[in-house]
């Protein structure tokens, strides 16, 4: 293959020029010549455009740009389809989030009650997406960010088997920050890292053989000198002998997330809802500098990434080493890389268990470090989790599991349970109040009748 051609959809969206960034700056052989777009909004697809040209100013090689509304003729053609679209926009997002909150519970986008809202609205359109991919390019490779991503991927997975593979960049850029912090090159550094898509932990850090992490974990200066040492507290981090992901925050710290959230003057969806409206708007002016005007968008969306949990935590604002995550970008960008021209690499991945995690079934998505080749991403054997990892990994997982039989049988009843059956859903009562809240916010969720 001498080049690729790379589909994404939810091409109108705000963080396609990251991809189009790391694309740029890509020469070797086998790399991306042809990129294309898919929204369903067209005015979102122009800004975004005009983004990219701006950033391919001056860069001869510069992949080709088309867009489109038309998603088979989209996906025809593919090599890799790269998928981050956003059912329901940022008005769905924000709902999730109020109908949560109204009921006392979290609304965030992939955990809780906001994340279950958001997989149902989802569920029914990525798999519609899977089966276009099956018929239209089935050699291509599909790379799913859209969230939630775990349980996104698996229901893709059911249809495309191992050529679907899940990105996210919250594990990279945790395994990233603490390589740093212990003076270790994190591009030599092994992360032991297992869970779920947002809901993992770092358990060790080996560089040359030897595991760092313990270091860390005995020094409570060097624990809170970075994000999630502060966010978690030291003496948390060594009752736990890890370090999780940022989103266990949610879980470890749920009353006080709530509250915070609740005394929010509004929620991240909302301010996101709002923020890109105006980025929108601004570039529906011809003289709007594009690129510009996306850089100073990006940045304030960076720096308030997760303010209502630091604000629990009395963690401060977000400190500039901490702005760095794993870039989805060049997550997304190795992993194409290590299967196009065979260049083997290590990723953390969201992919089938097959026989990794013994408490799980085969078939169940989960996010662990992968050898990446022509082939795919296969998983790395790892040590069995802790009791109390085990309880929540398999109490989320079942939650995915009935989400995606609510998905496809359109049974009210099973979108109950699977509220009801979340750790940070307190009662069967509440559940029903809030598949009723969401039914209500969300046209499409009309399907659960049954």
């Amino acid at each position: 293959m001498t080049s690729t051609r790379l589909t994404i959809l939810g091409g109108g969206g705000f963080r396609v020029p990251l991809v189009y960034s790391a694309l740029l700056g890509d020469h070797a052989e086998g790399r991306v010549t042809h990129v294309t777009l898919h929204d369903v909004d067209r005015a979102r697809l122009d800004a975004v455009v005009r983004v990219l040209a701006d950033q391919a100013a001056g860069i001869a090689d510069a992949p080709v740009v088309t867009a489109t509304t038309d998603l088979d003729e989209a996906l025809t053609g593919a090599d890799f389809v790269f998928s981050a679209i956003r059912v329901g926009g940022l008005d769905g997002r924000a709902a999730d989030e109020r109908v949560a909150l109204t009921e006392g519970v979290l609304g965030q986008e992939t955990v809780g009650a906001g994340g279950i809202a958001y997989g149902l609205r989802t569920v029914p359109v990525a798999v519609d997406i899977a089966r276009r991919v099956k018929r239209l390019a089935p050699d291509a490779w599909v790379i799913n960010f859209t969230n939630p991503a775990g349980l996104v991927t698996e229901a893709m997975s059911r249809h495309l088997g191992d050529r679907v593979i899940g990105i996210c960049d919250s594990p990279v850029g945790l395994g990233r920050r603490v390589a740093r912090l212990l003076g270790a090159d994190p591009d030599r550094a092994w992360i032991d890292y297992v869970g779920l898509n947002h809901l993992g932990w770092v358990r060790g850090l080996k560089v040359d053989g030897r595991d760092e992490l313990p270091r860390l974990l005995a020094d409570p200066a060097l624990l809170g000198s970075f994000e999630e040492g502060r966010l978690f507290g030291a003496d948390w981090l060594r009752s736990l002998g890890a370090i999780p992901n940022e989103y266990l925050h949610y879980y470890y710290f749920n009353r006080e997330t709530v509250r915070a959230y609740q005394q929010a003057e509004q929620t991240r969806g909302a301010f996101l809802r709002d923020q890109q409206a105006r980025f929108y708007a601004d570039l529906a002016d011809p003289a709007a500098p594009a690129l510009a005007t996306w850089d100073a968008t990006r940045a304030e969306r960076e720096a308030t990434y997760m303010a209502e949990n630091r604000e629990a935590a009395g963690a401060g604002e977000r400190d500039e080493d901490d702005l760095e995550s794993g870039g989805y970008e060049k997550v997304a960008l190795a992993l194409m890389r290590a299967i196009a021209r065979d260049e083997r690499t290590t990723l953390i991945l969201n992919v089938r268990n097959r026989h990794t995690l013994g408490v799980l079934d085969a078939d169940a998505v989960i996010e662990v470090p992968c050898l990446v080749d022509a082939g795919g991403a296969h998983p790395v054997s790892v040590d069995p989790l802790p009791l109390h990892a085990t309880g929540l990994v398999t109490a989320v997982k079942a939650v995915e599991r009935e989400v995606l039989d609510a998905a496809g049988s359109g049974s009210r009843a099973t979108a109950v349970k699977a509220f009801a059956l979340h750790p940070l859903v307190d009662s069967v009562t509440v559940a029903r109040r809030l598949v009723d809240g969401y039914t209500e916010a969300h046209p499409g969720l009309a399907y659960l009748t049954r």
